[in-house]
């Protein structure tokens, strides 16, 4: 689509001028003054600010010990001060700034390279090198993000900048040209898609940036257009993994990098082309990808999560608020503006990107006067291409995971749902640690996160569900209505031959302002000896109020202090407690998480949550 389109485009392509430079200073002095007030102060908090190096041992730990966060911790700190000194600048234009302005300038055209050690390849899913060569660059994730850190800087600061010498501008251009433009169409890295091979949020979030690198500045027309027709093919190529349906497969914490990254793509060549790609924003599969993250948010700071995703997903905002107006979808941006001023964060303080905090900031006002009375309503749905089902009652929230378990960022979770109470966490996914290098490895299953022993489905004969894609629900079936909901499969699939399970079927049924009910049932190839273990997660306590036996089965499992969990078939059950010592799963879960294990007497299961 994006590529048919900019080949029919004849037009001279023009650069990007999104928002005021720092010397047009009407617009500044227009924008919200507690934004402005909390943006200098931040800066201020980053005076003398020493822009660490980065040496070369620290870019070794990943290959030799596994460590990401050694090198990374510095990394992104370089830029979050420098992102809060430029803008301090751009808000007082004071120039009390600008001296560290340059320093981080510097410093990080001093890098011996802007891809990060987890990513330092050149071929996908190969091992990484143990160091850069820093005359062959990567372009990863993040060094296109400091391609657009550098682009922005000089399209905000060059008059500022030029003042103190025009060799500051000229050092940020010579690097962007040897870092990302010359690299950018000069090789292929797989992110630019290929054919049939699957692409990930990479693809558009380093589109973007790239975009960003090359449209601020001012560059030469056939260079431009190169950069114009590579970026829209590669959008292509990013698109055509995705359902019409829209569903992120990596969850409501990738979709900030996928669906909102290709919002900003469509922004940009919009502006570069005098809004010749302006009726993309009609099309069913783009309008889908923007609400998605509407329709996955449970209640408050919550959302539906599987894969790498947290259930704390981060909050929506500006950039939410600016896509759903594009497709003029009032219900998106009254979500958006709910959640952005439930954060506390007005001035974006941990966004790396530079150019994210300059659409915050000459976007906060109007944002801030958006609000409405209205009661915001999520709609219960069916995202068949990934197998996601969402439905909802007055108290309930309740998800399933259907698809396989092939999706970027992959756990081994097919069959597995999750419920919220009241939007407080009742049977949970646990999402995933801190990444280090086993998480993109081989070795990736062995992390407990990632299994789907860790989430609310059976181990079989003592035998976990695989990753791939064959790995997948049968036989699915779903209906949603305004009273009642359920979703069916057969999960046996997902299992190896070695787990011995002919069928496994479970029936999620809904029953709105009444009940939830979970129904297994499962044939395995020697019901004799074969044994099956459920394993149910939850953030609250469980606590054992009823035990049944073999003449009442009812076992009654009262959840914190949120509700109870019934259980109608006889079982055996024991309950562990899991401390939460990893900080990334420390930021959703702030006490121990709880695994019941339940071993059924029977070839059936059945659970019931009652209002």
């Amino acid at each position: 689509m994006f590529y048919e389109i900019a080949k029919d485009f004849d037009g001279i392509l023009t650069n990007f001028l999104p928002y005021a430079t720092a010397t047009q200073r009407k617009e500044w002095n227009c924008l919200d003054p507690i934004w402005k007030e909390s943006t200098i102060e931040a800066g201020r908090s980053f005076r003398s600010f020493s822009f660490d190096p980065l040496p070369a041992t620290l870019f070794l730990d990943f290959t030799r010990i596994g460590n990401r966060s050694n090198y990374e911790d510095i990394y992104f700190t370089k830029r979050r001060a420098l992102n809060a000194l430029v803008l301090a600048e751009c808000a007082s234009n004071s120039g009390e700034f600008i001296d560290d302005i340059i320093n981080g300038i510097f410093s990080i055209c001093e890098e011996s390279a802007w891809q990060l050690p987890a990513h330092n390849s050149y071929i996908r899913d190969t091992p990484c090198l143990s160091l850069p060569d820093a005359t062959d660059p990567v372009l990863d994730l993040f060094s296109c993000e400091t391609g657009a850190l550098l682009a922005t800087i000089h399209y905000l600061l060059e008059d500022k900048l030029n003042a103190i010498s025009p060799f500051i501008t000229k050092r940020i251009r010579n690097e962007l040209q040897q870092r990302i433009y010359t690299p950018y169409l000069s090789k292929h890295f797989w992110w630019m898609g290929n054919g049939d091979e699957p692409m990930c949020n990479w693809t558009i979030w380093c589109t973007q940036n790239i975009l960003l690198s090359v449209f601020l500045l001012p560059n030469y027309p056939d260079f431009m257009k190169q950069v114009f027709l590579k970026a829209c093919e590669s959008t292509d190529y990013f698109l055509k993994d995705y359902g019409q349906d829209g569903c992120c497969d990596e969850g409501a914490q990738y979709y900030r990098h996928s669906g909102l990254c290709l919002f900003n793509t469509i922004e940009i060549l919009n502006a570069i082309t005098n809004n010749f790609f302006i009726n993309v924003y009609k099309d069913e599969k783009i309008r889908n990808m923007a609400t998605y993250i509407m329709n996955v948010h449970i209640h408050d700071k919550y959302y539906t999560n599987f894969a790498d995703c947290s259930p704390v997903a981060g909050r929506a905002g500006v950039r939410e608020y600016l896509f759903a107006k594009r497709i003029n979808t009032p219900a998106m941006m009254q979500f958006a503006a709910q959640d952005f001023h439930a954060s506390n964060d007005l001035i974006l303080a941990s966004e790396i990107n530079l150019y994210y905090r300059l659409q915050n900031a000459f976007t906060v006002t109007e944002i801030k006067n958006y609000l409405t009375e209205e009661e915001l309503i999520h709609p219960d749905i069916y995202y068949s291409s990934v197998g996601l089902f969402i439905a909802r009652d007055s108290k309930y929230c309740l998800a399933v995971k259907a698809g396989d378990n092939g999706d970027s960022h992959n756990h081994n979770d097919t069959g597995s749902f999750t419920i919220y109470k009241d939007g407080n966490p009742f049977i949970i996914d646990v999402g995933v640690e801190t990444y280090c290098q086993k998480t993109f490895s081989p070795r990736r299953y062995e992390i407990w996160t990632m299994q789907s022993a860790y989430h609310n489905l059976p181990t079989i004969n003592g035998i976990m569900q695989d990753p791939g894609t064959s790995y997948c629900a049968t036989n699915v079936d779903v209906s949603l209505s305004d009273d009642d909901c359920h979703i069916r499969m057969d999960i046996a699939s997902a299992y190896p031959k070695e787990a011995g399970v002919q069928t496994y079927q479970r029936l999620v049924t809904f029953n709105k302002e009444s009940s939830i009910t979970i129904d297994d049932s499962f044939t395995l190839d020697s019901n004799e000896d074969g044994q099956v273990v459920i394993s149910l997660m939850t953030y609250e306590k469980p606590r054992v109020i009823h035990c049944g036996n073999s003449t009442a089965c009812i076992t009654m499992i009262q959840i914190g202090n949120l509700g109870t969990i019934s259980i109608l078939t006889e079982i055996d059950l024991t309950i562990e407690e899991i401390g939460i010592t990893d900080a990334r799963l420390q930021t959703a879960w702030e006490h121990e998480i709880y695994r019941m294990l339940i071993i059924p007497k029977e070839s059936l299961f059945k659970l019931q949550i009652n209002e």
